[in-house]
């Protein structure tokens, strides 16, 4: 029970240090936008929001300017079944990328955000 409390307690610092140091978007002309997000839209991340790679995760794509579904795994049992049909597992966080001929499931923090800053950086 302590620990419980201990873990939502620290969650929730998380999500307020995240809150309180949100990094500037990314700006773009209106074209390059418009083309980010349509790129963006084969995207959607599933996450937890307290979980500290996650946050690391949404604060690139903020920082990227690239707006992305996210998907609760943690309190959203549909997510969570998605995730584990889907991808295997139980393990945020998780990009899915819907390709044309198929869908790639990328796990682990820094595969993602490397995978975001080589996809939308110089656009």
């Amino acid at each position: 029970m302590l620990m419980k409390a201990l873990r939502v307690g620290v969650g929730q610092l998380v999500i307020l240090g995240d809150f309180l140091t949100r990094p500037a978007r990314k700006k773009r002309t209106p074209a390059a936008q418009a083309a980010v997000e349509a790129s963006g839209k084969d995207l959607t991340l599933y996450q937890f929001n307290a979980c500290p790679f996650c946050v690391k995760t949404r604060r690139t794509l903020r920082r990227l300017n690239v707006p992305v579904v996210l998907r609760d795994a943690k309190n959203n049992e549909l997510d969570r079944q998605t995730l584990l049909s889907g991808g295997g597992r139980i393990k945020v966080p998780c990009l899915r990328i819907e390709g044309t001929d198929k869908t790639v499931w990328m796990y682990e923090s820094k595969v993602i955000i490397d995978y975001l800053n080589q996809r939308f950086s110089a656009v």
